[in-house]
């Protein structure tokens, strides 16, 4: 990618955003999406155009807490001003967390080095009306330890070829899954994944694979022979949007991994 004009700044946005009315991150002809929320108000700011580079496309439903975009601008106008003009603007399930001024070397996407994302189940008999637009509501009992005897064998570098979408367009399938932990806090159960990047739908899918596991309806000793054959087909089903969030990106992959308290508290 050439580098901007020297009179252009360089700014790095971090957003957290609800999913449920967007239909994803990326700009979409005729539909509202996080990024063509953001762009309008940016550029009514910035008295520019604005075009805007994510650390991840998130999928239409999907939420974060720590998303992380770029763009370049000329204007001058002071950091402490854009972050309170934006909110000022943007709808209430868009927030921008914080405004820096970075080198024009810095790329939300490509210098990053860790994504964490969290997902919530909903391990219940019974659905709950508050947190049900932010979970995946299982009604049935799941075996936890077939599930994470299974999570153990993704841990690692490898070909997530059986957890990638169909429509997925990167150009290689191998990822580096640092941590996959599943945690228990009452009726919610609680995944965690940490990679160096994630293909699209890898952590919906995996996600969806362990509660096939754990409903028994997939034997976790299938777990290996899923990873290597490298086929969708013989994984489990994709997990709802509405339970997974983006929760962190690192740009310093000597940061220690830390699950939010928001995710093990009521």
């Amino acid at each position: 990618m050439p580098a901007p004009p020297s009179a252009m700044r360089r700014l790095k946005l971090l957003l957290e955003y609800r999913g449920a009315r967007y239909h994803g991150w990326q700009l979409q002809p005729h539909a509202a999406t996080v990024q063509g929320t953001l762009e309008a108000c940016l550029a009514r700011l910035t008295n520019g155009p604005v075009r805007l580079h994510a650390a991840g496309r998130t999928d239409a439903g999907v939420h974060a807490l720590g998303q992380v975009a770029h763009f370049d601008t000329a204007s001058t106008l002071a950091l402490p001003a854009l972050l309170r003009g934006a909110n000022s603007l943007l709808p209430d399930d868009i927030v921008l967390r914080q405004v820096d001024e970075v080198p024009l070397t810095f790329h939300a996407r490509f210098s990053a080095q860790r994504k964490m994302y969290v997902y919530l189940v909903h391990n219940h008999p019974l659905p709950s009306a508050l947190r049900a637009p932010y979970v995946w509501h299982v009604r049935q009992p799941l075996a936890l330890p077939a599930m994470r005897a299974a999570a153990q064998v993704l841990r690692g570098a490898h070909d997530f070829s059986a957890f990638r979408a169909a429509s997925s367009t990167a150009r290689t399938s191998h990822r580096h899954l640092f941590a996959l932990r599943i945690l228990r806090r009452d009726e919610r159960l609680v995944f965690v994944l940490c990679a160096n990047g994630f293909l699209q739908h890898m952590a919906r899918n995996i996600v969806g694979t362990l509660v096939a596991i754990g409903r028994g309806r997939i034997p976790a000793q299938a777990m290996p022979s899923i990873l290597q054959g490298g086929r969708r087909r013989d994984a489990g089903p994709t997990a709802p949007a509405q339970g997974l969030f983006l929760v962190r990106v690192w740009y310093d992959g000597r940061q220690p991994l830390h699950t939010p308290d928001m995710f093990l508290k009521d």
